[in-house]
């Protein structure tokens, strides 16, 4: 019965910190321009901690902290770091709460159920999605100038990255359990961006499939695109990206590593991950006009 009163202590420490929050004074959710943001997704707490100062941003998700997930994981030094549960947000007192549509409808519930603000910002799938997440975000905190102008900044850095080389190549972001991007993902949108073709758009559909290996040696891209070097996975998933045959691919073919935390979330690194392709097509595809 030992679970019975584990779940009664949570329940309990849940309901001081509900009873805490809605005695608050009721100007403590009528500003303006909030103080006290919470974050509970890795891709909303990058594009917070853009558009906020540190000190308004209290709390975000533990994988904000992860180099190999977050592009600005030494940024987040001194904010808390949470699990997601409704009890450790209550306990922060923010004034606006930002969440993924992914994130619990549940959990969505109970926060607005105390009074919080909570803003629901979808998954961005594409760069046009990015530039709405960020106009959104940055409206609800009242930084719409700070918003404009990193959407501005992201855009001209693709213009510039677009114009480098006249060629188009075929590249194939090749990953973990044979896995590749294909229409409709950032990493297909991050390719035609930095001037390649997508080679998963004439071999897979949907947003995500699998290559198998046999057929990535028939047909190589000119580049293969890679998330982390083979050796960074301890999985056995990840047996491909060691296999003999890819082996003797990379050795005839340009290779590059796109880090993850550049292209896992919609975020404006993701001009980054544009201008690396960029300039490796720069250096290694100037006379390749193999693509429509």
């Amino acid at each position: 019965m030992e679970w019975v009163h584990v779940m009664k202590r949570c329940s309990i420490k849940l309901a001081c910190a509900i009873s805490a929050l809605v005695c608050l004074p009721i100007h403590a959710f009528a500003t303006s321009l909030p103080q006290r943001i919470v974050s509970l997704n890795l891709c909303t707490d990058q594009l917070v901690a853009d558009i906020v100062s540190r000190e308004r941003l209290i709390g975000v998700s533990k994988l904000a902290a992860d180099p190999s997930l977050s592009s600005m994981s030494r940024q987040f030094s001194g904010v808390k770091l949470l699990n997601g549960t409704t009890e450790e947000v209550l306990n922060l007192n923010p004034d606006l709460v930002i969440v993924s549509d992914t994130t619990s409808a549940a959990t969505v519930e109970l926060l607005r159920q105390v009074g919080l603000r909570v803003l629901i910002v979808p998954m961005a799938s594409s760069f046009e999605s990015l530039r709405a997440n960020i106009r959104a975000i940055a409206v609800a905190v009242g930084e719409a100038n700070v918003g404009e102008a990193l959407i501005l900044d992201f855009d001209d850095r693709l213009r510039s990255a677009r114009s480098t080389v006249a060629s188009r190549p075929t590249a194939l972001a090749y990953q973990v359990n044979s896995l590749v991007s294909g229409p409709d993902s950032l990493l297909d949108e991050i390719l035609d961006a930095a001037g390649y073709h997508n080679l998963a758009r004439d071999i897979s559909t949907g947003r995500t499939g699998r290559v198998p290996l046999e057929a990535l040696v028939t047909h190589p891209p000119d580049l293969l695109v890679f998330a982390n070097a083979p050796g960074d996975y301890k999985t056995v998933l990840a047996d491909n990206l060691r296999h003999p045959a890819l082996m003797y691919v990379k050795s005839r073919r340009p290779s590059i590593v796109l880090p993850m935390p550049y292209w896992l979330c919609a975020t404006p690194r993701i001009a980054d991950a544009v201008e690396m392709l960029a300039s490796m097509k720069s250096s290694s595809f100037a006379n390749v006009h193999r693509a429509p």
